[in-house]
């Protein structure tokens, strides 16, 4: 694509270095630490996280670019990988391979973090993270967007997060699924709520953080699950009153595709209209879910083209596009070439806006000091 405006993608991933974790967390659970070590032939180099039932692989964490048939869970050593999950400085050239002016960026194994139990041991692994990811991003603070992460252990300790991610420079947060007390749509969230207003935070909800009970069928029917968690979140946060309370607050729903938006809100709105006499709402809504959902929730995808077909059926100016380098679903290095088609149908004002003005909107990015494609 030629265009006069930065590409930004909205998720994008780190991939932890070694010393993430160890280097960087509280000296008292430095021996609990998640760490690389050497899995053998077999597994290859793969993270180790306590209260995680088996070790993290690299072969999918940064296989963008590989051939379909080349994917493969473990058997990859970390020296081998794509040099800027960890280098800043090889990260810009990975950049513009892609034709990817910026990236907001998440953790890899910060994901797994946000499912185990011990809530002690997480919040001290995400604190470390944030101090990791802080240095990555300083690099090229207009180019290396990173989300912080919170425990989740208090609100109150949510909002001591907040205002440490913030002081650090980070962009965003990215959310546990599952917080150690109630859930998200309980009251008792919303100072918190009004703290990441205050601080212009974005909070995001990332597929693979919250827990999630076995699928049927052969194991590729498991892909198709994935995004149901962040969906359920969605619908609790609107249904649960969450945004009738806060109507500032913005979330991110991320990597979980965006082609079904529309007839999730249509579904929603049908659940209101036609049983919330018997199947009752957590709160009293004064406006249709389809609404809170429109005008709060950001969306971001990858090469899924019905969000670029149906766009006018949601509100395209909560979609944001996103590469995920380097996972295995990215889109790297053919970014350019899937937008070049996929957008084909769109106007120009709403591909910018997918592409470039939502992401620096929400985000609070200086376009005028990153490169363009043109």
């Amino acid at each position: 694509m030629q265009v006069d405006y930065p590409i930004i993608s909205a998720d994008s991933h780190i991939t932890e270095a070694p010393g993430t974790y160890i280097d960087h967390i509280d000296p008292k659970w430095r021996d609990k630490a998640p760490k690389l070590i050497d899995g053998g032939e077999e597994l290859g180099d793969v993270f180790v996280v306590e209260g995680s039932k088996v070790p993290i692989p690299m072969g999918l964490v940064a296989a963008a670019g590989k051939d379909p048939s080349e994917l493969r869970t473990f058997g990859a050593r970390f020296d081998d990988l794509h040099r800027g999950g960890w280098d800043p400085t090889a990260r810009l050239a990975e950049q513009d391979t892609d034709g990817v002016a910026a990236e907001i960026i998440y953790p890899t194994v910060g994901m797994v973090l946000c499912n185990i139990d011990d809530f002690d041991l997480k919040k001290a692994s995400f604190d470390a993270y944030n101090r990791w990811i802080a240095e990555y991003c300083s690099h090229a603070p207009d180019r290396l967007l990173g989300c912080g992460q919170t425990a989740m252990r208090s609100p109150e300790e949510g909002i001591a997060d907040l205002k440490s991610v913030k002081a650090l420079g980070l962009r965003g947060v990215m959310m546990p699924g599952n917080p150690a007390i109630e859930d998200y749509d309980s009251p008792v969230y919303d100072a918190f709520w009004e703290a990441a207003i205050e601080l212009e935070l974005p909070l995001s909800f990332h597929i693979l953080t919250t827990r999630n009970d076995k699928t049927r069928g052969p194991k590729i029917s498991s892909f198709l699950s994935i995004v149901r968690g962040c969906q359920d979140i969605m619908a609790m946060l609107v249904f649960g009153g969450v945004f009738e309370r806060h109507p500032d607050l913005k979330v991110v729903c991320v990597e979980a595709d965006a082609g079904w938006v529309p007839h999730f809100m249509y579904r929603m709105d049908h659940a209101f209209n036609r049983h919330r006499y018997w199947l009752k709402p957590g709160a009293e809504l004064t406006r249709l879910p389809s609404e809170y959902f429109a005008d709060h929730i950001y969306v971001t995808f990858q090469d899924d083209w019905t969000a670029f077909r149906f766009a006018d059926a949601m509100n395209w100016k909560r979609l944001m596009w996103a590469n995920d380098f380097p996972h295995s679903d990215s889109t790297w290095p053919w970014s350019q070439e899937l937008l070049d088609k996929h957008t084909a149908g769109m106007t120009d004002e709403q591909t910018k806006a997918i592409l470039s003005d939502n992401v620096t909107g929400l985000y609070g990015i200086d376009r005028s000091t990153l490169p363009t494609t043109a």
